[in-house]
């Protein structure tokens, strides 16, 4: 099994980026943990990272042809790209939103998930521990088809 895990604009700044909301963990340290956790579960993991909405259409069609599953931290455009939303429901692959803060919590703008409807379900508000929470709910679903 393998699970393509995407990161969306500014987690690249993780660690220094309003740490208060985000946390002080570096994206490499949460992808470290998200491989760890992946050895753990016997599943094999491709990690990607970009601040552009094309590249990140560009990964989910690729996915298609060589992931079982997404776990997509769509960032800021959660709330906006219906081209997000649009790709993931195309390559018709489960998917899980995760989140590092509760989106519920904060500014009434991040209150509603356009990718929310196409996922399998959303886990937003643990930090670091909603990637690896998604990542065990993703590797169940696609094993359990």
């Amino acid at each position: 099994m393998k699970l393509h895990i995407i990161h969306g604009p500014n987690l690249n700044l993780l660690g220094t980026r309003e740490t208060a909301v985000y946390g002080a963990e570096t994206l490499k340290e949460i992808d470290g943990k998200c491989a760890a956790l992946a050895s753990e579960l016997g599943v094999e993991i491709e990690i990607s990272q970009s601040n552009s909405e094309g590249e990140i259409i560009d990964i989910i069609h690729a996915a298609k042809h060589n992931a079982d599953g997404i776990l997509i931290n769509p960032g800021a455009y959660t709330h906006y790209s219906y081209a997000i939303r649009d790709a993931l429901a195309a390559v018709k692959l489960p998917a899980v939103e995760v989140h590092l803060s509760n989106i519920q919590a904060r500014e009434d703008f991040r209150h509603e998930s356009v990718i929310a409807p196409v996922a399998a379900g959303q886990i937003a508000g643990f930090g670091a521990n909603s990637y690896l929470l998604g990542l065990r709910a993703l590797a169940e679903l696609v094993r359990n088809g």
